[in-house]
């Protein structure tokens, strides 16, 4: 997999990202929504996360693979406020599921890091969605539990979900 930081948002990379978010979210993954969702779903939410990384708040980091196609991503994302500057939250962390159980992720996450400490970061954030068993993904990567709102996410009714913390220390 080859890694680029802040790639041109062309219609096409978007769209590319659309369709892996379309993909990963049918595919069980959690990453801002529940069931099967449509690419009309996901298009008003990517507006607003490529708004913020078009207007150079956040940062894109995108993995693509031999064919040039979209099959990872992350988002380094701002907390747009000048006490939480060094240190950013990781968001819509994603592996087309087709690469998913191949070390992508794990990958995917390590060029996060660089980036991180490449722009001087004290620390990354990460929220994960309790019951999925994700921390066991996060953990050997050197993030730690740091706390969990109880019951934050309302999956489906009758369903809630902790949202887990977790932090990497890059100091």
């Amino acid at each position: 997999m080859r890694f680029e930081v802040d790639p041109e948002l062309t219609g096409a990379l978007c769209e590319q990202i659309v369709a892996m978010w379309a993909d990963v979210s049918n595919a069980g993954g959690s990453v801002g929504f529940v069931g099967q969702v449509t690419r009309a779903d996901i298009e008003p939410v990517a507006e607003d996360t490529f708004a913020g990384i078009a207007a150079g708040i956040d940062r894109l980091l995108v993995g693509y693979d031999e064919d040039g196609a979209v099959v990872a991503m992350l988002i380094l994302r701002s907390q747009r406020f000048h006490l939480s500057a060094h240190w950013r939250t990781l968001g819509r962390v994603m592996v087309h599921p087709r690469r998913q159980g191949r070390g992508a992720g794990a990958a995917l996450m390590r060029e996060g890091e660089r980036i991180g400490r490449e722009m001087g970061l004290e620390g990354l954030h990460i929220t994960v969605r309790g019951g999925e068993g994700l921390e066991r993904f996060y953990t050997p990567l050197g993030y730690r539990e740091v706390g969990r709102l109880p019951r934050a996410l309302r999956v489906a009714p009758g369903d809630d979900r902790d949202e887990v913390r977790m932090w990497l220390d890059l100091s």
